[in-house]
């Protein structure tokens, strides 16, 4: 899959320093091992529940609709959203949503509990 980020957060993801600095050297291996993940993915879809594991990718409701989140460290997560070039629009078949989006913007890293 493709990933994208900007700013502060882009560095983060492409430099391990800087992303020790910005979240600890624990985060940072759960980071880095979410982004490798998500990048041999073939698509969304190959996170589904059930298949989802333990990084438990879901996409969220309320006032984050649209976004997706996957574990790093608890409390922490690692939000995306898809970039959806050619993805489905049809939400009557979540699965093959899932299965279109190949590209996706990683926005944030944070507890969406707090």
């Amino acid at each position: 899959m493709e990933i994208w980020a900007k700013g502060k957060l882009k560095a983060a993801l492409e430099n391990e320093a800087i992303c020790q600095k910005q979240y600890g050297r624990d985060m940072t291996k759960k980071i880095m091992m979410r982004v490798k993940e998500l990048r041999a993915a073939d698509s969304l879809a190959d996170f589904w529940p059930p298949m989802s594991g333990p990084e438990r990718c879901h996409e969220l409701k309320g006032d984050h609709a649209g976004t997706f989140s996957i574990n790093v460290k608890q409390p922490y997560r690692l939000l995306f959203v898809p970039i959806e070039e050619n993805a489905s629009k049809d939400r009557s078949d979540e699965q093959k949503r899932w299965a279109s989006i190949t590209k996706i913007e990683i926005v944030a890293i944070e507890d969406t509990h707090g």
